[in-house]
Parts: C-alpha cells; sequence; structure tokens
C-alpha cells in the first residue's frame, strides 16, 4: 500500500480565513488559467466535432463495404446455385433417355422444368444484387470523399491546437502547480463547493469581490451587515442572488 506525505486542509488546521484566502488566490489562477484557454477559441470543439464526423464516415463506409462483400457473397451462391442446376438438369435430360414409361419421362420433365425456373430466379437476384452493389459503390465513393475531406480539415485543425497548446505549455503548468499549492490549503467539502459553483457560474466565476457595495458577480446590493461578515472571514459567505463565494475587495484587492 503507498502512502503519501502530502499535506491538506484536511489533516492541516488552517484557519477558515486562511481557507477564504486560498480559495480566491485559487479562483484568480484558475481564471488566468481560463484567459489563455481563450486563445484557443473554439478549436477545441471544432476539432471534437471533426473526430466525431471522421469517426462517423469512417463507419458509414465500413458498413457499406461490409454490404457490398455480403452481396458479392450472395451473387457467388447465386452463381453456384445456377451450375449445380444446369448439372441437374443434364443428369434429368439423360435420364429421360432411359424411361420405360410416359409418367417417368414426366417426372423428370417436372424436375427440368422446376430447375430452369430456380435458375430464372437466380439470375433475377443476380441482377438486383449488381444494381445494389452499384449504388452501394457510389455511396462509398462519396462517403470516400468526404472522410478525406475531414480527415484534411481535422489535421489543419489539430496543429493549430497544438500550436497553442505548445506556445501556453509553460504558461499552463506553472499555473497548475501554483493552483496545486492554494488547493492544499482548502478541505474537500469547500474545494467541491467551489468546483460545482464554477462549472455553473458565467466566466468560470465562483469567489467575487464586493465591490461598491454589490456582488463582483451578479451586481445586486449586499446588506452592510452581510459586507462586514464577509470582511471578518470567520464564515463562507454566498451571494443570495447568485452563489458565488463572496470575499473582501480591500483584503483581496491585489492580484
Amino acid at each position: 500500500m503507498v502512502t503519501t506525505t502530502k499535506k491538506s486542509a484536511d489533516s492541516v488546521d488552517y484557519t477558515m480565513k486562511e481557507k477564504i484566502t486560498a480559495l480566491y488566490e485559487l479562483q484568480k489562477i484558475d481564471s488566468k488559467i481560463d484567459e489563455i484557454n481563450k486563445v484557443k477559441g473554439e478549436l477545441p470543439m471544432e476539432v471534437q466535432d471533426l473526430e466525431d464526423q471522421v469517426a462517423g464516415l469512417q463507419t458509414r463506409l465500413d458498413n457499406i463495404n461490409s454490404e457490398i462483400a455480403e452481396l458479392n457473397l450472395l451473387t457467388k451462391q447465386r452463381k453456384e446455385e445456377i451450375e449445380h442446376n444446369k448439372l441437374m438438369i443434364a443428369k434429368y435430360e439423360e435420364q429421360q433417355n432411359n424411361v420405360r414409361n410416359n409418367r417417368e419421362f414426366d417426372s423428370l420433365s417436372k424436375e427440368i422444368e422446376y430447375q430452369n425456373l430456380e435458375n430464372q430466379l437466380c439470375e433475377k437476384h443476380i441482377k438486383g444484387y449488381s444494381a445494389d452493389i452499384k449504388i452501394k459503390k457510389q455511396l462509398a465513393a462519396e462517403a470516400e470523399e468526404a472522410l478525406t475531406e475531414r480527415k484534411a480539415d481535422l489535421e489543419v485543425k489539430r496543429a493549430e491546437l497544438d500550436s497553442i497548446d505548445a506556445e501556453t505549455a509553460k504558461d499552463i503548468e506553472a499555473l497548475e502547480a501554483q493552483a496545486e499549492v492554494a488547493r492544499e490549503r482548502i478541505d474537500e467539502r469547500l474545494l467541491s463547493a467551489y468546483n460545482r459553483i464554477r462549472s455553473n457560474a458565467r466566466n468560470g466565476l465562483a469567489v467575487v469581490t464586493v465591490k461598491r457595495d454589490a456582488c463582483g458577480g451578479c451586481f445586486n446590493r449586499i446588506p452592510p451587515q452581510r459586507q462586514c461578515e464577509i470582511r471578518q472571514s470567520r464564515k463562507v459567505i454566498v451571494c443570495e442572488y447568485c452563489g458565488r463565494i463572496l470575499v473582501d475587495d480591500q483584503e483581496h484587492s491585489a492580484e
């Protein structure tokens, strides 16, 4: 069993004020990361969309080719049936030369007629298969062309995204390291609440300052008594309007 010596807010007795300060520091770091990621714009979504399209077209192409292979197999089977039926017809015709009465002759004639009908049916099926194969080959060609185009587009978009990732990797890595230090001073329950609010909040802001007596997130007015409690940092206080965590602007004004 592997143990860890990493300290966290659950194992170290940080004050609530220290936790709230760390929470605001984490918000500022995450906001900086968000700003860097904005450079990517819609590229990540475009890449994902193109990847989905490529996967869908490839599946479609595979299915069409599978259907063509199945039709070719059926064509082969029908042709084999025709050859078998021809052999049976030749056999029955030879037997007709040695019949002893009209009843045997008529019976063999019916067998020959049946085999000829079977061959006609097989020929009809073969023509149908041939028509279906022609259509599906056209569909396969169209899917192949679309797949080639999407792969080319995906390659370009991936190159653009990889270039941005390479340029910002060091900054992101440094900020992630700073964020991890801040997280160590925040207990799991508070960190979970922060992540939940941040995922639902506009611009990813889960922690905001009180500016000009108002919430820095939704700009609704904060009562004086509430502002006093926020400055004391004795407990986590959220905006009753937008649910964001509130911190004092004077205490946390410098980024």
